[in-house]
C-alpha cells in the first residue's frame, strides 16, 4: 500500500506537453510507492487537504489560483509538503502570485536563441541528486532565470553571449534545491517537452529531485 501521496497538476501552453510530462512525473513517483493524483484542475493545489500530500508538482505554464486557494497551498508547503518542478513548472507557474514566486524561488525571464545546444555543468557531484552524473551537453531552451540567492545550486550553465552579447559568461543555475519554511523545494530547468524527460541524466535528476523534496 502506498504510504505517501503526491499531487501533480498540469496545464498551460501545449508546446510544453504538460499532460504527458505530468504522467512521466506520475510514473517516476509510482515506481517509489507513491499514490499519485494527476489532474488539470488547478484548484486541487488549493484544496483544504492539499497538505496531506507529501509532494505537489505543478507542470503548469502561467495560470492563476484564487488568493485563498494559494494561501492554502503556501501554508501546506510551509508545514512540510514538498514543492518540485521542472522547466516551466515553478519558473513560469502562477506568474502574478507573489506568495508563489517566493516559494518557487525562481522566475523565468528569457531563453536567448530558443532551442540550442549548451553545457550543463554539475557543480555539486557530492549531492545525492547529482551523484554519478557528469557534466553533459543538452539541446533545448537554455533558461535565463531570476532566482533567490538562498538556493543551493547543484548544476549550472554558462551563457556564451552568441545570442545576447551583454549576457556573455553569465553562470545560471540549472538545478537547485532550497526550503520554504519546513517544505523542501526542488527545481530543474531541463524538460522543455516530455520527450526530454527520457534523456537519462534529465530523468535521473528529476526523479531524485522529486524524492528529495517529498516529505
Amino acid at each position: 500500500m502506498a504510504d505517501r501521496k503526491a499531487l501533480v497538476v498540469w496545464g498551460g501552453m501545449d508546446l510544453h506537453t504538460p499532460e504527458r510530462g505530468a504522467h512521466v512525473v506520475r510514473g517516476l513517483l509510482e515506481e517509489e510507492g507513491f499514490a499519485v493524483t494527476v489532474t488539470s484542475d488547478y484548484d486541487a493545489l488549493g484544496a483544504e487537504d492539499v497538505g496531506s500530500n507529501a509532494l505537489v508538482v505543478p507542470v503548469i505554464t502561467d495560470g492563476t489560483l484564487a488568493p485563498e486557494k494559494m494561501a492554502n497551498l503556501i501554508a501546506a508547503i510551509r508545514a512540510g509538503t514538498g514543492l518540485a518542478g521542472y522547466h516551466m513548472g515553478l519558473a513560469t507557474s502562477f506568474r502574478a502570485s507573489v506568495p508563489f514566486r517566493y516559494a518557487a524561488s525562481c522566475y523565468w525571464v528569457q531563453h536567448p536563441g530558443n532551442i540550442l545546444t549548451y553545457r550543463v555543468d554539475v557543480t555539486r557531484p557530492d549531492h545525492p541528486i547529482m551523484a554519478g552524473i557528469e557534466s553533459f551537453e543538452h539541446t533545448s531552451e537554455q533558461y535565463y532565470l531570476n532566482y533567490d540567492p538562498a538556493v543551493e545550486v547543484l548544476a549550472t550553465t554558462t551563457f556564451s553571449g552568441a545570442v545576447h552579447p551583454w549576457r556573455k559568461d553569465v553562470v545560471m543555475p540549472v538545478v537547485f534545491t532550497t526550503t520554504h519554511d519546513k517544505g523542501r523545494v526542488f527545481y530543474s530547468s531541463l524538460g522543455h517537452t516530455a520527450d526530454e524527460l527520457d534523456i537519462p541524466q534529465v530523468r535521473t535528476i528529476l526523479k531524485r529531485g522529486l524524492l528529495w523534496a517529498a516529505r
